[in-house]
């Protein structure tokens, strides 16, 4: 493995060393005698990295990452997800599971053959740098295309599946500037992982599959549409110019949406909607039409809102983007290519001065080997902020049931929390026959101090939201399980309330779960990208039904 510069930032493969490390019985003895973790113990793991793998770490930065496997073990484990899963249905990936868990999990420890992954050239056999990379379970066929900073492969062992194989280069001004940046292959494609995860969380669907080595991820075959779609929340660089009498910092509300068609020889000229459509392009068997086009602008401005909502949490501003999208073997749009550093604007504090992203490298009047370290390391800052993007769920929603028989109906609460990935928990307490308990309960959860809604589920006389609601200072949710007979007459003691109480009533159990998500959607972007995406899917589900309703009474 190839020497690496020392930090907090790792790359696959540098992780998969550590953990060998890591996992060696004398280290193992050694931090189980030294309840402390002892920097001395870390220095021998951060010597041993350098004389066994060529990994220049300092024992802080092993210390730090070894905390954070431990983290990721745990949650993953929690949650009761394999090596293998992805960052979906709101279960955070751990792509190391099966090896952390021979540390953990207090089973004999081996190296993984995938520790042993070459990352550079064969040079005596001639091997080509992207293949000598890629384990033998994958199968690349011929080239199908090759960009400014990435490869694509046919995967001949996986039908329907192409491996993109990131390049050590970075380009501007549509290749009039380009330059070998020597480890960006890798800091993109992590970056592009996990961004492609954070989307696959909220519930965007992309080619994306799974990051299959350092320099390469595994993607759906795709026939790419040629139009860059850019969001802009604040007006900058090339829309100024475009637009003379704009200031620089307008901001955009809501996103400003534009298309550029992708010819490198014309310099990606704007194109309009109608420009779109009058080219009769056609991808993967499927006319680009007003339907196609309506789809992709909704994605386009959905996927820069989750992005620039989980950026706001680090107090980054993502200033704009640029996505592409392909069709897939079934016929569908979906968000493809790679979407990594080269595609946007990241601003910390929002100030341009403080840019993490490609721009440094375009304002540059000369390009030294200095100015490309700062470019790599500011690649890296965003590669490993992604990281705290995707956090363990900081609130919850507490269903309490007046009576075990309302079991069934709560339980469609907690499927529509566990949705939106807000944890829920289920309470059984009768504020009638059990105020004490009830207030008693109350109270424990209220001196956790984990931000909580509470849905109180009871019918004949809802005594139980009421009393939450007058005993506690968090959002009280009343959802009665009406029942025809006295329904009209038992719904009043969810709606007719004291002075004081501001608890609401919502009769939909479904409902009730989605007013709780989105409560605690103010402080949780995770929770609100999954009701944005949901926003968005519903809105494609229906614009696909009309179109197919439209076809067929054509074809008739």
């Amino acid at each position: 493995m190839a020497a690496s510069e020392g930090g907090f930032w790792w790359s696959h493969n540098q992780i998969n060393s550590l953990i060998s490390v890591w996992g060696d019985d004398p280290i193992q003895e050694q931090l189980k005698s030294d309840p402390k973790r002892n920097i001395h113990v870390f220095k021998r793991i951060s010597d041993r990295l350098q004389t066994e793998h060529g990994v220049h770490k300092t024992p802080e930065a092993c210390r730090a990452k070894i905390k954070k496997l431990k983290f990721l073990y745990r949650k993953t484990k929690v949650l009761g997800k394999s090596s293998h899963s992805v960052r979906t249905q709101g279960r955070l990936r751990c792509e190391h599971f099966e090896q952390l868990d021979r540390i953990l999990g207090s089973r004999p420890y081996s190296v993984s053959p995938i520790c042993l992954l070459k990352t550079e050239p064969d040079a005596d056999k001639g091997i080509p740098y992207s293949q000598s990379a890629i384990p033998d379970t994958v199968k690349l066929g011929k080239q199908l295309n090759e960009g400014k900073t990435k490869i694509v492969y046919e995967i001949t062992s996986q039908p329907g599946k192409v491996l993109l194989q990131s390049k050590d280069k970075i380009t501007a001004g549509n290749a009039a500037r380009q330059h070998e940046m020597k480890g960006k292959a890798i800091v993109s494609t992590a970056t592009a992982a996990k961004v492609f995860e954070l989307l696959a969380i909220a519930g965007v669907k992309s080619h994306f599959i799974k990051q299959h080595s350092d320099t390469a991820f595994i993607a759906e075959a795709c026939d790419m549409i040629p139009i860059e779609w850019v969001t802009r929340r604040v007006a900058t660089g090339s829309f100024l110019k475009r637009n003379p009498g704009v200031t620089e910092g307008y901001r955009f509300c809501p996103p400003k949406l534009e298309m550029f068609y992708k010819d490198d020889a014309a310099g990606d000229p704007q194109w309009s909607r109608e420009q779109i459509l009058e080219s009769k392009m056609t991808h993967g068997g499927l006319l680009i039409g007003p339907d196609e086009v309506d789809m992709m602008s909704k994605v386009t401005v959905c996927v820069f809102e989750i992005l620039e909502k989980a950026w706001a949490t680090l107090d980054c501003s993502l200033i704009d983007m640029k996505i592409e999208f392909g069709v897939n073997n079934k016929g569908e749009i979906v968000l493809a290519d790679i979407i990594d550093s080269d595609s946007w604007r990241l601003w910390p504090s929002g100030d341009k001065r403080l840019m993490k992203d490609k721009q440094v490298y375009r304002d540059m009047a000369e390009v030294t080997e200095e100015g490309l370290a700062l470019v790599k390391r500011n690649f890296e800052w965003v590669a490993e902020r992604l990281d705290h993007l995707t956090p363990k769920p900081n609130c919850r929603a507490v269903v309490f049931m007046g009576s075990p028989s309302d079991f069934a109906f709560s339980q469609k609460i907690a499927e529509t929390c566990q949705k939106y990935g807000l944890p829920c928990e289920m309470r059984v307490s009768s504020a009638h026959k059990g105020t004490d308990e009830t207030l008693n309960i109350l109270a424990q959860y209220e001196g956790e101090n984990i931000p909580t809604v509470f849905i109180a589920v009871a019918g004949r006389s809802n005594g139980l939201g009421p009393v939450l609601s007058g005993n506690a200072s968090w959002p009280v949710i009343n959802c009665p399980p009406i029942k025809a007979d006295w329904g009209n007459e038992d719904v009043w003691s969810s709606l007719r309330l004291p002075s004081g109480l501001g608890c609401s009533t919502v009769i939909s159990p479904e409902a009730a779960g989605l007013m709780a998500a989105q409560i605690m959607s103010l402080h949780d972007h995770l929770i609100w990208s999954r009701l944005r995406a949901n926003k968005l899917n519903t809105w494609l589900g229906l614009k696909k039904v009309d179109k197919k309703c439209r076809t067929e009474q054509t074809v008739e």
